[in-house]
């Protein structure tokens, strides 16, 4: 079975570009969201394997939303998208508990990479 993935980042290029590479890899995208308020909804309706969130997003952050997943779902395996310069940020991400993260701009391997090791922490 396919990994079920949630794709939120409130650039459409940006979810354009993850959604092809997830694609390519063969994971289902199972849903799209462009903001933070749109993530906690689509993580209840869904239930995907992994989550990649950007950091900084329109009517919640990425962190806010990543927080209330972790309420609803503390096993939850979340990867932030975050743009070169944002450190504080991760790492309070990672604090909140995101799984990992990756950089703006990216690689396509090392987004794979980065999924399917996420994927594949229970």
């Amino acid at each position: 079975m396919a990994l079920r993935v949630l794709i939120v980042d409130d650039a459409l290029f940006m979810r354009n570009m993850l959604r092809d590479i997830c694609v390519r890899a063969g994971f289902e995208v199972v849903a799209e969201g462009d903001n933070g308020e749109a993530a906690l909804e689509l993580f209840r309706e869904h239930r995907p394997d992994l989550v990649t969130m950007d950091i900084v997003m329109p009517k919640r952050s990425g962190i806010e939303a990543l927080q209330d997943i972790m309420v609803e779902d503390p096993q939850a395996r979340v990867v932030m998208v975050s743009a070169l310069g944002q450190d504080s940020l991760v790492l309070e991400a990672v604090e909140a508990g995101a799984r990992d993260f990756i950089v703006k701009p990216f690689k396509e391997e090392k987004v794979v990479d980065i999924i399917r090791r996420v994927a594949a922490c229970a």
